[in-house]
Parts: C-alpha cells; sequence; structure tokens
C-alpha cells in the first residue's frame, strides 16, 4: 500500500474539485498536505474535512499569479513543516470564448494563472527540493492543450506549455531525483458544468482521477510522463518523432517536400526523443552527418 507518511505536500487551487480530491487522498494516505486555495475560508474548510478525518493539513492561501505570494506561502510552509516534497500544480481558472471574440485580456489572465502560476510554484519549492535531493512536481495539463477543444485557445496554449516546462524540468531535476511529470483530467468539475450531460458527469468524479496523482508523488513515480485520468482510466501520451527522411536542401525543396510527405508522416518506427537535443541529431544523421567524438 502507498504510505506518504513524512511527506509534505503543496496542493494549489485546492479549495475545491480536482484540488480538494487530490488533497483529501493525499493526506488520507499519510501526507501533510498544503492546502493553497485563493480563498482562505475554502482552503481553510478543506483542512477541516482532513483534520476531522485524522490527517494532518495547513491551510496556505495565496495567489498563485503573484510570485511573492507564492514565496510567502512557500516560506510559511518550510517554517512548519520543515520541507516540501511534493508540489501539485492544481490552480487553474477559464475564460472561453472563440478566438476572434476573445478579449486579449482574458488569453492572458489564463496564461497568468496557470503558466506562471505554476512557474512562481515550481521556483519556489525548487531550491528545497534541490537541498533535499528529492522532490516531485506535478503539472496539471489538459486533453484541450494536447489535442484542442474549440473555445479554449488560451486554456489550450497554457496547458500545453505546462507541458513544455515538464519536459525541461524534468530534465534540469533528475540529477536532485526531483521528478516532473504531467496529468492530464477529465473531472466533472465546475469547469465542465454544463459541457456534457449529467450521466457521464456521473462518472467523472475528481476522485478516480486522484490516484494518478498520488502515484507520481511517490519515490518510485516517472519522470517526464503525461499521465490521462478520468472516470477511472489512466492513459498515457507522449510527443512522438517520425524517422522522416533527408528531403533537400535544394531550390526545389518544397516540391520534394510535397513528394515525400507521406514518407516524412510515416508513423511506423516513430520515437520519442530524450530530449530536444534528439531532433537536432536526426536531422544531421538523415543529412549523412554523425556526431563528431
Amino acid at each position: 500500500m502507498i504510505d506518504l507518511d513524512g511527506r509534505v505536500v503543496l496542493v494549489t487551487g485546492a479549495g475545491a474539485g480536482l484540488g480538494r480530491a487530490h488533497a483529501l487522498l493525499l493526506a488520507k494516505r499519510g501526507a501533510r498536505v498544503a492546502v493553497n486555495d485563493l480563498s482562505p475560508d475554502h482552503a481553510q474548510s478543506v483542512v477541516d474535512e482532513i483534520t476531522e478525518q485524522g490527517g494532518r493539513a495547513m491551510a496556505a492561501p495565496a495567489s498563485v499569479a503573484d510570485a511573492d505570494d507564492v514565496q510567502g506561502m512557500v516560506d510559511d510552509i518550510a517554517t512548519q513543516w520543515g520541507r516540501i516534497d511534493g508540489l501539485v500544480n492544481n490552480a487553474g481558472i477559464l475564460r472561453d470564448k472563440s478566438f476572434a471574440k476573445m478579449p486579449i485580456e482574458d488569453f492572458r489572465l489564463v496564461m497568468e494563472v496557470h503558466v506562471m502560476g505554476a512557474v512562481h510554484c515550481c521556483r519556489s519549492v525548487w531550491p528545497l527540493m534541490r537541498d533535499q535531493g528529492f522532490g516531485r512536481i506535478v503539472m496539471t495539463t489538459s486533453s484541450s492543450g494536447l489535442y484542442g477543444n474549440f473555445g479554449q485557445s488560451n486554456y489550450g496554449a497554457a496547458k500545453m506549455a505546462l507541458v513544455g516546462l515538464m519536459q525541461t524540468l524534468s530534465l534540469e531535476g533528475a540529477r536532485h531525483d526531483i521528478r516532473v511529470n504531467c496529468i492530464a483530467p477529465t473531472a466533472a468539475t465546475q469547469m465542465l458544468d454544463g459541457l456534457l450531460p449529467q450521466a457521464e458527469l456521473d462518472h467523472l468524479r475528481p476522485e478516480f482521477v486522484s490516484p494518478g496523482v498520488l502515484h507520481l508523488l511517490t519515490p518510485e513515480a516517472p519522470n517526464r510522463t503525461i499521465l490521462c485520468a478520468g472516470a477511472g482510466g489512466f492513459a498515457t501520451a507522449n510527443i512522438t518523432l517520425t524517422e522522416g527522411s533527408f528531403v533537400s536542401t535544394g531550390p526545389n525543396a518544397p516540391e520534394d517536400l510535397a513528394r515525400l510527405w507521406p514518407k516524412v508522416t510515416d508513423r511506423s518506427g516513430e520515437s520519442i526523443p530524450a530530449s530536444g537535443e534528439a531532433q537536432g541529431r536526426q536531422e544531421l544523421a538523415h543529412a549523412g552527418y554523425a556526431r563528431r567524438a
């Protein structure tokens, strides 16, 4: 049985919905949980739930979009409990509209909360995790970022940005046993109100996603994984690279590309590059250049 006794986990946006479900499960499995929410009352309500069930928790109200607010919150947690082992970047908002009708302020606000909110939290906990030689960070991405969703250009862009952040932090943190992954949840929260039939929402309870978050916080967690979760089912999503082909560097390269398009897009033999450098190495190899010793 997975036991997080002795671990300290910060969950952002945990006053309701997915964050609340994550916080309750983590506390039930022994973690001390810092419950963040923009609303102090909502954060305290979840803390009360946890303590009533015999768990340990503290309210950590703050705006993740405010770097100073986040640093103060992290300092308070470290003062109270001496460490932070896990961070679940869950806080988020929606401002849905078709791209042509969306005010730029709504685009910027969603990016600020989702992306910069995660950046602020990661930057504040990173030194603690590095010095401990242990850390687990979970970014909350979305199928709207991975695959798109009408009316959510701002949300989709923000959620895919978190995948890019995860990809790089997973490489930079590996030497310190800081593992960084993404969860892509489908859950019946306020964000899905009115978007799906009630019969479907009944199968998409937030607590069905939380076991995936728990797994990504364990010592045995993977690194650099996108875990999709909903209705009790789990899958992984990957950004792959086809084998491709050398096309041309000459004046007819556009026409050659069109002619070789089936080979360029053939997914048989596709791979998951270990880092961004791998794409360039593959392209050089196709062009006949080998890595110099």
